[in-house]
């Protein structure tokens, strides 16, 4: 394996600049892993290698003419299948949108080819983002290089399985429930969940679209900050974007100074159903941050306990609406189009075929829940608890500066293991959801192995809207601090690949 691949985004970008080594030769290192390790992986769904290297040659054409190019120019990026990109075909992991490719690129992606990141390629995802394993993906399960037999997170395992196999040194995920967090927790890597309408929705194929938010994934703190700054953001082409300057995260990040800082903890995100590993790393989390100058706090916020319920209303009343536009009318998949079915019928068809079972489910529980006489009870109910979840994070961020708490339940669980358990399954999300549902900033970050089955737990934090800088302030506390303790990055811990799985 290249040396090049262990490197981070912000060592790669110096290189490249001062070009100690091109563009050309990282990207190929990247490609060069992603072709070793990708049948124990199966982090991607395309790898675009002719245009990443035609990328990564303009580059260097670039730097050798002495243009201005941006700080993460030549670092290759891993994209989230759920991002338009022209380059790639965009499926959302589902085989109603098999090889669709987009006539337009999403706000993300143009402002990562703006910045003259080389994109790899797209990664897996569970299908339309809905779920927490990768395992609902129309094209195979992505596997964790922790340990190939079990899952990377959901539902952006791709991108995070990618930074921790070093097929890519930087990635984009999107978080509607943890789909950022909830990954990186159980691969050892940074994801961030930016404040709601900090960063762009316009060309992300909705989930929910009042929960959605792109994100950036990296191995470091600085790396996710410095990718966070690139992607943020208003954008006028998405009406929920905010219209503010964006928080300084890439200083936060350098600063990783805690001192004086108000830390709560959540009573309620803890106890009955958290692995005992994970929660010692908590509180050794929690203490180290106490250590570094923190003031801890114990903090209540007593309707998080009906985030579950109403989040699993909320999302799929907004994912039944979104999901309506694939009807095999207008793109995609269309099945049974002979002359003789009606265009009902060839809907029908079509649906049945291109949806795999978790977006049917979905589907119809939000169907239910939108129906006549159902509205109110149901999704009028959620929406109301969700202005209570939103009321105590405010009340809590009255009195703190950030809000903590484990960003999983446990480590990563067997491929397989919960497949056929939906509450099961939905609970991995148990710490992520009410972020999303109000809407704050959220991150999570790695604090070390499980002393059970020695699987990497994350750490999340969470800070106020548009207070995203904190999230980095803590996080590259945390990170600094833990690097010494261990002598290098957690990741400098995982097994080598070897094989594909069973």
């Amino acid at each position: 394996m290249s040396a090049l691949v262990h490197l981070t985004a912000v060592e790669l970008a110096a290189q490249i600049a001062a070009r100690e080594v091109s563009a050309v030769e990282v990207t190929q290192a990247h490609l060069d892993r992603i072709e070793a390790v990708e049948a124990s992986v199966h982090a991607f769904l395309a790898v675009t290698g002719d245009s990443a290297l035609a990328a990564a040659a303009a580059v260097d054409a670039k730097i050798a003419a002495g243009e201005q190019v941006g700080p993460l120019a030549g670092v290759p990026l891993a994209l989230k299948d759920v991002l338009t990109w022209t380059g790639a075909p965009t499926t959302c992991g589902s085989k109603i949108l098999q090889g669709w490719v987009p006539p337009y690129n999403a706000t993300v992606t143009q402002r990562l080819l703006d910045a003259d990141i080389v994109l790899l390629g797209k990664t897996n995802l569970d299908e339309f983002a809905m779920g927490s394993s990768t395992e609902n993906s129309a094209y195979g399960p992505t596997h964790n290089p922790w340990d190939l037999d079990r899952i990377p997170g959901g539902s952006g395992g791709g991108s995070a399985a990618a930074l921790a196999a070093f097929e890519a040194p930087l990635a984009i995920g999107t978080d509607t429930g943890g789909s950022i967090r909830q990954p990186a927790a159980v691969t050892g890597t940074v994801g961030v969940k930016p404040t709601y309408g900090g960063t762009s929705r316009y060309g992300l194929v909705a989930l929910a679209s009042s929960l959605d938010q792109p994100g950036p994934c990296a191995r470091t703190v600085l790396d996710a900050a410095l990718l966070h700054a690139v992607i943020a953001g208003h954008d006028p082409r998405d009406s929920t974007s905010i219209h503010a300057p964006v928080p300084d995260v890439v200083a936060a990040a350098r600063s990783g100074d805690v001192s004086g800082m108000k830390v709560g903890v959540i009573k309620e995100l803890g106890g009955e159903g958290y692995v005992p590993g994970v929660e010692q790393r908590f509180r050794e989390s929690v203490e180290l941050l106490a250590s570094l100058g923190a003031e801890i706090v114990e903090v209540s916020c007593p309707h998080i306990v009906y985030a579950m319920p109403a989040y699993y209303l909320i999302l799929p009343s907004e994912c039944s609406s979104n999901l309506a536009k694939f009807d095999a009318m207008r793109f995609g998949l269309r099945v049974g189009d002979d002359g003789t079915l009606s265009a009902e019928q060839v809907m029908g068809a079509t649906r049945e075929a291109g949806f795999g079972a978790e977006v049917k489910r979905r589907i119809i529980i939000g169907t239910y829940a939108l129906s006549s006489g159902y509205y109110d009870a149901y999704y009028g109910q959620a929406q109301k608890v969700r202005t209570l979840i939103s009321r105590d994070f405010d009340a809590a961020f009255a009195d703190v500066d950030v809000l903590v708490s484990p960003s999983t339940p446990t480590t990563a669980f067997r491929l397989g293991e919960k497949v056929d358990d939906p509450l099961a399954m939905y609970m991995n999300d148990l710490c992520t959801i009410p972020s999303n549902l109000a809407g704050n900033a959220s991150a999570s970050f790695p604090v070390g192995l499980a002393p059970e089955d020695g699987l990497p737990v994350g750490l999340q934090v969470m800070a106020p809207p548009l207070a995203d800088d904190r999230l980095y302030r803590v996080g590259a506390a945390l990170e600094r601090a833990l690097t010494a303790q261990w002598g290098g990055n957690l990741l400098d811990r995982i097994p080598e690949l070897t094989g594909a799985p069973a």
